[in-house]
């Protein structure tokens, strides 16, 4: 009998103590995500593409002392929708031009001098308000002469849906307060070659900025492509499979221990994907594994350049007649950039993934800097990894190597280190994320050293 209650003791013991670790637990969903889905108004976001569209053009050359028509009229609306957007929010914005001179260049896009000015939006953390998580779209707009600046060019694709998609995230996360700061932003200069975002990125290093990365949206608005393909649920993610400021180091290490394909923004892109599937599933993400379309370029790629994760969130299906062409109808095709092209309902639904994976990274604690992995030669995969301010726990995720995305994950609490046993690391890529207190998860850091022998 003595025997029994001891081991009825011992076993209740384990029962308590695994109920407590199961609460310890985070929550693995926040219903806040759910409000801020059904917040996005597409109404909203179509008024806004039509505002943008009707300044004739935004050529980032255009008129700038207009108050109808231009670059300068549209950058001045998006500026003080955002300075609305935060009087709404007890001045939770901070919003300013971010601006860069650019002399004429011979032989470029730029024929003459010219200032690039972005409009900012920074929602400071409350925690951390030196990491930021940015959303941006594009202001400017072009024809099919890319020098053209006085002919009308509505870009409402192209990418006043981008830039009202950020705008209507701006109102609707406003509403909510974040560890992490999120800037929602309008780059210029796009059309002309990427300036706006080399701007900024360029502002960010020198402010000593920690930039968790960068959403950009480009043409998130039509659904009809020009093969005939209709589909309101399917989006691309591009994403670079590693940094192109890697040292010859980490390259070296990558030969020998994989991650080919494990970059920052190619994790950055994973995680868009994960909580989309969860919370947005009846959307179809599809990762790309290019740093963007075949041979062109998006706002994303400037900040990849200097070391900062970045993707590009878009449309599936393009129609090439409605993007960078004059307005005007051939062998009864119309072409031109016109609202009548987009769909405002899919562009709430991209705004909405934007939102959703704003405010879980913005949420959540900070990647762990260090991932140490080892294993080898021995039928067991050993991780350590830093310790990260705010997070309760860690996830380990691994993935069979041919797989684009994390399919199995384990939780292990608050420590450092952990040995999976039988598990062969030769068959497998792992990675860690921090876990916080409601339960949302920074991206999954890859290993970036390996376990020392003792």
């Amino acid at each position: 009998m003595t025997r029994l209650l001891t081991l009825l003791s011992v076993l209740g013991l384990f029962c308590f103590a695994s109920a407590k670790a199961q609460q310890e637990a985070p929550p693995s969903s926040d219903s806040r995500i759910y409000d801020i889905i059904d917040a996005v108004s597409a109404q909203r976001i179509e008024q806004d593409i039509r505002t943008l569209a009707g300044f004739g053009t935004r050529h980032t050359l255009s008129d700038t002392v207009s108050d109808t028509r231009g670059i300068g009229a549209a950058r001045r609306w998006v500026k003080s929708e955002f300075e609305k957007i935060s009087s709404g929010c007890g001045d939770c914005l901070h919003v300013f031009y971010q601006k860069n001179f650019t002399p004429k260049k011979d032989g470029s896009r730029i024929v003459k001098d010219v200032w690039i000015n972005n409009v900012v939006a920074v929602q400071k953390g409350t925690k951390y308000p030196n990491n930021y998580i940015i959303m941006s779209g594009d202001i400017d707009s072009r024809v099919s002469d890319s020098n053209n600046y006085t002919d009308d060019s509505p870009g409402a694709n192209d990418n006043a849906s981008g830039m009202a998609g950020t705008i209507e995230a701006a109102r609707v996360l406003s509403k909510y307060k974040f560890e992490n700061s999120v800037i929602y932003v309008g780059l210029s200069g796009e059309e002309q070659g990427l300036y706006g975002g080399a701007g900024l990125a360029a502002h960010a290093k020198e402010k000593g900025w920690n930039i968790i990365g960068i959403l950009n949206n480009d043409m998130i608005g039509n659904i009809k492509g020009v093969d005939g393909v209709i589909s309101n649920r399917d989006f691309r993610i591009f994403s670079e499979p590693v940094p192109p400021t890697e040292t010859e180091q980490q390259r070296r290490m990558r030969r020998y221990y994989g991650g080919e394909v494990d970059g920052i923004s190619r994790q950055l892109a994973r995680y868009i994907y994960t909580t989309t599937k969860q919370y947005m599933p009846e959307m179809n993400p599809m990762m790309i594994y290019r740093l963007d379309r075949f041979g062109r370029g998006g706002h994303h790629r400037p900040f990849n350049d200097v070391g900062f994760a970045g993707v590009r969130i878009m449309e599936a299906h393009e129609n090439y007649t409605q993007q960078h062409q004059d307005l005007r109808t051939e062998d009864g095709i119309e072409y031109g950039d016109r609202v009548k092209h987009v769909n405002f309902d899919y562009a709430a639904k991209l705004t909405a993934v934007n939102a959703i994976n704003l405010a879980s990274i913005a949420w959540a604690p900070a990647a762990p800097a260090s991932v140490n992995i080892g294993g080898g030669v021995e039928p067991a995969a050993k991780l350590q990894w830093s310790r990260v301010e705010g997070a309760v726990g860690y996830k380990i995720y691994w993935r069979d190597t041919t797989s684009p995305t994390w399919d199995h994950d384990r939780y292990v609490g608050d420590i450092t280190e952990f040995t999976m046993t039988g598990i062969v690391v030769d068959n497998y890529f792992f990675g860690i994320s921090a876990v916080g207190t409601d339960g949302h998860e920074s991206p999954v850091a890859f290993p970036n050293g390996l376990i020392k022998k003792n």
